[in-house]
């Protein structure tokens, strides 16, 4: 069952989904149909879980549940995995390798491989102000504090 995204607790599951690409302005509307009859299905040994979502900058799907009352089964995992690979499968694009960085050049958003964004960082591509996302966040709270940060707040830092 999908609440609203604010009336999940801040300590609750999230996970982030990085796109290789931009979501083109024709697909979001299937996009969000798609992701919202995933969750109004999704269940967690047999029962409805409330969970919500956000597309941001056209690039991330963000998902989040209420497990303050339960703890997530395999099988709940396993049903958002598949989901996530039917939507790279569909929509032609990766969304489950958060190794790749993304980060703010301007007021784009832009995903490059790891090694050429080291390559980018050593020949100055990328200065010490610049934002990066930490798609590794897992909870809501952190998705507020911790996910756009300074670079030299992340580990690709040291890089610098």
């Amino acid at each position: 069952m999908i609440v609203d995204f604010n009336k999940i607790p801040n300590w609750c599951k999230l996970w982030v989904f990085p796109s290789n690409r931009k979501f083109y302005p024709q697909e979001i509307e299937g996009l969000k149909q798609r992701i919202e009859d995933f969750l109004t299905n999704w269940t967690n040994e047999e029962q409805s879980l409330a969970c919500s979502y956000k597309l941001k900058y056209d690039r991330f799907i963000i998902m989040s549940v209420d497990n303050s009352e339960i703890s997530l089964s395999l099988q709940a995992h396993d049903a958002l995995t598949a989901f996530i690979l039917e939507l790279e499968r569909f929509y032609d694009i990766v969304l489950l390798d958060k190794i790749n960085v993304c980060y703010k050049q301007g007021e784009f958003v832009q995903y490059k491989d790891l090694k050429e964004f080291k390559k980018m960082m050593k020949n100055r591509g990328v200065s010490a102000k610049t934002v990066v996302f930490d798609n590794m966040i897992t909870t809501k709270a952190e998705l507020k504090n911790d996910w756009e940060i300074n670079i030299m707040n992340s580990w690709l830092g040291r890089f610098l």
